[in-house]
């Protein structure tokens, strides 16, 4: 059945069981019309709640379901990774388990990799149920990333995309540690494009990406592809070094020529915690590139895969405590 698979969707899921049975309904519905034997894998990001039992019971009953089970919670970019090193279709769709990406749009992503599309990724034209904060953050994050990267990475489109086999080929070659997969795609190159569609508000469930996460994400992609940063604590340091000389300048005319000498040591005060200020700044910027360079060297597997042990009921929650995870190189895949 493996080798005959032509379309392979990957689905991160965290604590989804709330909206698992619309998916799973949308999902057998859309499998139903493609054109082609098709195949889903479920990666299991660590769930706490009863997802992972309602997905066994899934993969029981129908065989173009799979499982994969993560050790813990590796987090979102990560279990995308993880699908992608194990899908085995010639195109491979990678969507959220929310239903904020509606699995139809993926007919007309089909119908783009058809006509000779290597990426083909949906963009998001409006954004249903979201507060002014959320859309205001997603508007200026996607424009600021796109002035601040080396690479182009599209505006409002997130991870929902369908990739030709060779370039899953090509990004199971990347292997850092801090991922940023929208922008590893746009690193890629290929032939990219987009389909346009309207995202939905979630279907059930809470969000899985409060606003530190968003943070974070956003901090990855910055600092993942791009030296800007860097090039920012320069500029400041140039500013303030040639601030600190004027200002060093005026004090030795002062003193020349005035027998005393005003007592200035507030402003003394000021200047040397302005001046510590941008220092501490820019050693944490160069901090934050070194604490990357230290988590790259350091050569661990991106995640740990679990077995599922058939021996639980399917209605067990997602795994049995002290029980060791089966360790899995990623790159081995």
């Amino acid at each position: 059945m493996v080798d005959e698979v032509r379309y392979s969707f990957v689905v991160p899921v965290y604590n989804e069981a709330e909206v698992l049975p619309l998916l799973l309904a949308r999902l057998d519905t859309m499998l139903n019309q493609l054109d082609s034997a098709a195949e889903v894998i479920f990666v299991n990001d660590g769930s706490r709640d009863a997802s992972l039992g309602i997905l066994r019971l899934k993969a029981k009953e129908d065989h173009r379901y799979r499982i994969l089970n993560l050790s813990r919670n590796f987090g979102h970019q990560v279990a995308i990774t993880a699908g992608l090193d194990n899908a085995s279709g010639e195109a491979v769709v990678v969507m959220d388990a929310d239903l904020q990406d509606p699995p139809e749009v993926v007919f007309d992503m089909i119908d783009k990799w058809k006509s000779g599309w290597d990426v083909v990724s949906g963009k998001r034209t409006k954004r249903k149920n979201e507060g002014i904060l959320k859309r205001l953050t997603a508007f200026a994050f996607y424009r600021i990333l796109s002035k601040l990267t080396s690479v182009e990475i599209q505006e409002d489109v997130g991870d929902f995309r369908l990739l030709d086999r060779k370039v899953v080929n090509a990004f199971k070659l990347m292997r850092e540690q801090d991922r940023f997969v929208r922008g590893m795609i746009s690193w890629l190159g290929f032939k990219q494009t987009f389909v346009e569609y309207t995202r939905q508000g979630r279907a059930a469930g809470a969000t899985k990406y409060p606003f530190a996460k968003m943070v974070r994400l956003a901090v990855d992609g910055v600092m993942g592809f791009s030296d800007m940063p860097l090039r920012v604590a320069i500029w400041f340091g140039g500013i303030i070094s040639t601030l600190a000389f004027a200002y060093g300048f005026v004090v030795i005319v002062n003193w020349l020529f005035h027998s005393t000498m005003i007592e200035g040591w507030a402003s003394t005060i000021v200047i040397l915690s302005f001046l510590g200020g941008i220092n501490l700044m820019t050693m944490g910027i160069v901090g934050l590139y070194v604490g990357r360079i230290y988590s790259q060297v350091k050569g661990r597997p991106l995640y740990l895969l679990e077995p599922l042990d058939d021996r639980l009921p399917l209605s067990t929650k997602s795994r049995s405590a002290g029980k060791p995870p089966v360790s899995v190189d990623a790159t081995d895949h």
